[in-house]
């Protein structure tokens, strides 16, 4: 966590974990105290993406909530990693959305895709990449790019660091783009 040095984490291990109640309060107080500043600085660093903004600050919170032990009392630090915070889930939001390969399309266009050869050939192509990925790899592009996880809900639900998860990431859609551009040329 950024700030916070080893001898403040032996310090929290020594301390007594804030009880559920305080750590409401905690987290209530932050958003007066700095919510809308939070939402402000995400929106602007997001491009004005209102709903995103709101998105991160909560998400904020709930990093906030889960390391109050070692936040509460520290004011003099709280600013600063709250909006550290805010900027590295914005970063991972926008890394997310640059790895993402594919944008959504509405449901009525799919059946005209589904009815061009090429597509056929395509999805054929990416169907069998995907499986040439490790499993873990397979996850983790699920994950993202299926069910729209954030770097931050995949480690969460993989039980894996965030780095751990953006390298996974970063060397499927490297391995899959390889298996396009390899597809593309046996059909050309």
């Amino acid at each position: 966590m950024h700030g916070t040095t080893e001898a403040d984490v032996r310090r929290s291990r020594t301390r007594r974990p804030v009880p559920g109640a305080d750590r409401d309060r905690f987290v209530r107080d932050i958003y007066d105290a700095y919510g809308p500043s939070l939402r402000r600085y995400a929106a602007r660093l997001l491009g004005g993406d209102a709903h995103k903004a709101e998105d991160i600050l909560q998400e904020t919170a709930v990093r906030a909530w889960t390391h109050s032990h070692l936040l509460n009392g520290r004011e003099e630090h709280l600013r600063r990693w709250l909006f550290t915070v805010v900027r590295n889930l914005v970063t991972d939001h926008h890394r997310a959305a640059a790895l993402r390969p594919l944008n959504l399309m509405p449901a009525e266009a799919l059946d005209a895709v589904w009815e061009i050869p090429d597509h056929t050939l395509t999805l054929h192509v990416v169907h069998n990449a995907v499986l040439d990925l490790s499993e873990q790899q397979r996850a983790v592009i699920g994950l993202m790019y299926y069910l729209e996880y954030t770097v931050a809900q995949a480690a969460e639900y993989l039980g894996i660091p965030p780095g751990t998860v953006k390298s996974r990431a970063f060397y499927a859609v490297r391995a899959l783009r390889e298996a396009l551009k390899d597809g593309e040329g046996h059909h050309a």
